[in-house]
């Protein structure tokens, strides 16, 4: 026993070392990045043949299919949960309450049902189930009589500086092997919910009626998860799918119609932004395939949305979005100039702490650097180290059929920090208002491996309240807390 004790310290030494080195990085980013040279062993990316048991249709004559639930409300008391029947509409009814069988409560939902080419979905239900207790467990029971089934959500702690959670970041999943392996090891980590930066099914890689029938099957592989914990979703590139070919001129049809977000919490005019507040973090998904240059829509929402943040009570800032704004790989590059110009110069006045994107298939972290100096007149064309800046993390790692973003811009740019191209997922552990856990975790053939790791440290409470400097023994002991509370 005290053999294993002492290798966990110093397995436990090392990460706080580490850790220590990588938050000064991240702070000053005054160091040379790491271009990993680790080269994955994948599975073919191809999609998993629709016989797959990931896929299997639940047993019972209109059993609900493709659950999934996200976070229904501006302040974690609610959850909106969505599911499916293939036969004819059944009832919308949530049966729940906090112990199991027993079903205190009941909320009434909406149905809708649409086509796409030749294709008709299911009767897609959508069901607000509010006033909920915070960081209570509850049950709830969906469809009618042999077919009807069970499942069960954690809602979040209440609002507070300090809450401890943990996030889960996946993007670009899709549904192939890989996507299973990503998914199977977020499964296993101590994720309590997900923000998911956008690409879900990839399905507008297939033509006509297999569009829908690919929404379908993704629906059903992702419930594993979906279905008892909250993910909250943003829109990518492949949620588009306008197929002119087909008579389909509708973006985001497929999307909208099945992946319900709660925008009007947050006031906002369009599902595909919006905001919401959960534990310690106060978390705004933007759309990078709308308008949102000045005075548009979505630019007029965020500038209102930034004020109404309250560090004190949430000071944790999280910003998702599908493209990223750095980025040094030979995909996707410079995608995301239009929006950086647009928005970075908010999320360093805001101190927003991380910025979390996807579309690009390979994993990445930037020191913190803005490149808000620059005009058409300053000269000033390089991004520069910047404390007040977010930490800038690309996780288009999910798995999907497109395969890996292999070439890297060389040399690595002066504000790229660590990336690799592996299929993977992250995870964010808010241990109190200074301090977060952050992992990269690759996928490595089967094995959940982490590869980046460090210490974030919140932007606001650091530069407000005189706590930028971390010492050692400070991280030492907020570790050993996290190792003897699990």
């Amino acid at each position: 026993m005290r053999a294993v004790v002492i290798r966990m310290e110093s397995a436990l030494l090392a990460i706080i070392l580490t850790s220590i080195v990588a938050l000064s990085f991240l702070m000053n980013g005054n160091a040379t990045g790491i271009t990993s040279t680790f080269i994955r062993s994948e599975y073919p990316s191809v999609d998993i043949p629709l016989n797959n048991k990931v896929f299997a249709v639940p047993r019972g004559y209109n059993a609900p299919q493709q659950v999934h639930i996200t976070q229904g409300d501006y302040d974690g008391k609610a959850v909106i949960i969505s599911w499916v029947t293939a036969d004819k509409p059944g009832d919308s009814k949530v049966q729940y309450g906090t112990s199991e069988k027993k079903y205190e409560f009941s909320a009434k939902g909406v149905m809708t049902n649409y086509t796409f080419y030749h294709y008709k979905s299911g009767y897609i239900h959508h069901c607000l189930v509010d006033g909920l207790e915070y960081d209570t467990k509850y049950y709830y029971k969906i469809g009618n009589g042999d077919s009807s089934r069970e499942f069960w959500f954690t809602t979040p702690p209440k609002i507070d500086p300090n809450s401890h959670y943990i996030f889960g970041i996946i993007g670009d999943l899709g549904q192939t092997f890989n996507s299973l392996s990503t998914l199977e090891h977020y499964m296993k980590s101590a994720g309590q919910a997900v923000l998911f930066v956008g690409d879900l099914s990839y399905a507008d890689r297939y033509e006509y009626n297999d569009v829908g029938l690919r929404w379908d099957t993704w629906g059903r592989f992702v419930e594993q998860s979906t279905a008892y914990q909250s993910w909250m979703w943003s829109a990518g590139n492949h949620e588009i799918d306008y197929m002119p070919y087909m008579g389909e001129v509708t973006p985001f049809k497929n999307y909208l119609q099945r992946y319900a977000t709660p925008y009007l919490a947050s006031g906002s005019s369009n599902p595909l932004w919006y905001a919401i507040r959960r534990a310690s973090a106060h978390i705004i998904v933007l759309s990078s395939y709308s308008p949102f240059v000045k005075y548009t829509p979505q630019w007029m929402w965020l500038e209102a949305e930034l004020k109404r943040v309250d560090r004190e009570k949430t000071p944790w800032l999280i910003v998702l979005m599908h493209v990223p704004i750095y980025n040094s790989n030979e995909a996707h590059y410079m995608e995301g100039e239009s929006m950086r110009a647009v928005f970075e110069s908010w999320f360093v006045q805001y101190k927003v702490d991380v910025v979390f994107a996807g579309h690009v298939h390979a994993y990445e972290r930037s020191y913190r650097f803005s490149n808000i100096q620059y005009n058409v007149t300053s000269g000033y064309q390089y991004p520069v180290p910047d404390k007040s800046a977010p930490v800038y993390i690309t996780v288009g790692d999910g798995g999907n059929q497109e395969g890996l973003a292999g070439r890297f811009r060389d040399p690595q740019p002066n504000y790229s920090a660590f990336r690799e191209a592996s299929y993977g997922h992250s995870t964010l552990e808010l241990i109190n208002r200074t301090h977060a856990l952050y992992h990269w975790n690759r996928n490595d053939d089967g094995n959940k491996t982490a590869v980046d790791a460090f210490v974030l440290h919140n932007q606001y409470w650091g530069a407000n309240h005189g706590k930028r400097k971390l010492e050692k023994h400070n991280v030492r002991k907020i570790m050993m807390d996290e190792i003897a509370t699990h």
